[in-house]
């Protein structure tokens, strides 16, 4: 994903509305004192897109697949028994990229119908940003639950006020697809430990009918832990499920 795209989902859909209510006005103002010297104002809309800047890394986590694959990946490290193989920083890589690969439809959608006319001045910043929601906000309502919907549709007391999901804020929307990416991950999480977790009890009953308490279940069902997950080719059906579970391939 070229990086002009990244950016434009970055700007497009983290910058507050208001933000883009004043396309026109300067980023930076001068103004010329009697005695020769100036004075510069940065105005608030640069204000609000410096800082927003600084919420890029998080706004995409939360807004994409990021969130359930890095779940995943780090309760199947821990299901295996492996505490710092594979590092986070390999987690985190496998993640992003994997999350590219599965976004890569919505980012296209975007690039057609925000990004391009943008580029080319067929619409303003205001309908460019309108455009880029759309994708977004229809692949966040295909993973989002309907009942944690109506839970922060009702925390934040929109009781009545929306007759289709379509209408739901981003504020709302992003805090619902958040709470449904976390539970889906550890539903996917439970079924990855459970034959892990049936190796560990299998070596553990050897070991205590064999006398050997003094040595530990971990280090000896470990081996059989790795030989497993290597044999079934567990990576290619975890990330083949990850995949999937976003509707890719259906």
């Amino acid at each position: 994903m070229n990086k002009i795209l990244w950016l434009l989902l970055a700007v497009l859909l983290l910058l507050p509305d208001w933000a883009w209510a004043n396309p026109g006005v300067k980023a930076l103002t001068v103004t010329t004192n009697p005695d020769g010297s100036q004075d510069y104002t940065m105005t608030l809309q640069t204000l609000a897109i410096m800082t927003a800047l600084s919420l890029i890394p998080a706004f995409i986590m939360m807004m994409t697949s990021f969130t359930r694959i890095i779940v995943v990946l780090s309760i199947l490290r821990q299901a295996i028994g492996l505490q710092q193989s594979p590092s986070n920083q390999i987690l985190i890589g496998v993640s992003l990229f994997l999350s590219m690969f599965i976004m890569a439809p919505v980012f296209e959608q975007i690039n057609e119908m925000a990004l391009q006319p943008y580029l080319n001045e067929d619409i303003t910043s205001v309908e460019a940003y309108e455009r880029a929601k759309q994708p977004m906000r229809a692949f966040m309502l295909s993973q989002t639950r309907v009942k944690d919907l109506e839970t922060f549709v009702e925390i934040g007391g929109y009781e009545g006020q929306f007759q289709d999901p379509q209408e739901v804020p981003m504020n709302v929307l992003i805090p619902a697809f958040v709470t449904s990416e976390l539970k889906t991950a550890f539903q996917i999480g439970f079924m990855l430990f459970l034959p892990f977790l049936i190796i560990d009890l299998v070596v553990a009953s050897v070991l205590m009918a064999m006398g050997m308490m003094m040595l530990s279940p971990m280090i000896v069902a470990l081996p059989f832990k790795l030989m497993l997950f290597v044999l079934v080719d567990g990576w290619n059906l975890i990330f083949g499920t990850l995949a999937s579970s976003f509707g890719m391939g259906v």
